[in-house]
């Protein structure tokens, strides 16, 4: 083979190397020019949801603004709540709770100051009978207990519906009657065979929150 031969191959190599090259750049441009576009993302979707839906409202400038009542509401102590409490208080509270009586505060002091009449203050869990009841308690004349403080406030109730002579008493829990009210009935009904004297040995004083011990509320 001659060097013009071999020139001409050359050459020829060359030319076609250079169409393939050029081949391939332009369908490698025109591919990137048919790729679909990308998807739009979440935000651009709801900014065009909005665009294309917008709303408006005109209101006349006569209309008043609606006056709205909102109802209240609360919430009352369940026995668990006030056995955590663990105080003198809080089993008053209890013996309402249990009797369906409001736990107000002129509730709350009758029974304080009566449970202070029966056990005294610092004590006022002794036997687990805070109001030396008889009824369930094992034991005459209110000397018995009771196995937890929740059951003696229970039993405190029951024993107060149960008994005819206990009527004026819960008559003026349920309607939060003044304590002197109330303390009047206790001392008339038949609860201490004394009468607590006819309210001469009752006091006024505020009573302090003492605590149990936590053995006692079972």
């Amino acid at each position: 083979m001659t060097s013009l031969t071999r020139a001409s191959i050359a050459t020829a190599a060359r030319r076609a190397g250079s169409v393939t090259a050029a081949v391939l750049a332009v369908s490698v441009a025109t591919a990137a020019a048919i790729a679909p576009p990308t998807s739009p993302t979440a935000a651009e979707h709801m900014a065009t949801y909005i665009q294309t839906h917008a709303q408006a409202l005109d209101v006349a400038p006569t209309v008043a603004a609606a006056q709205i009542t909102r109802g209240e509401y609360s919430a009352t102590a369940g026995y668990a709540t006030l056995a955590a409490e663990g105080t003198n208080h809080a089993w008053a509270k209890m013996v309402l709770l249990a009797g369906g009586w409001p736990q107000s505060a002129e509730n709350v002091t009758v029974l304080l100051r009566w449970m202070r009449q029966e056990n005294g203050a610092n004590n006022w869990w002794n036997r687990n009978n805070p109001l030396n009841n008889g009824w369930g308690s094992g034991g005459g004349g209110g000397t018995g207990r009771y196995e937890s403080l929740v059951v003696a406030a229970q039993k405190a109730a029951e024993a107060l519906q149960k008994n005819r002579g206990y009527a004026g008493i819960i008559a003026n829990l349920a309607a939060s009657s003044p304590t002197a009210v109330t303390e009047a009935a206790i001392w008339a009904s038949p609860w201490a065979s004394g009468h607590y004297a006819n309210g001469d040995h009752w006091h006024y004083t505020d009573v302090p929150v003492v605590a149990a011990p936590a053995s006692a509320w079972g």
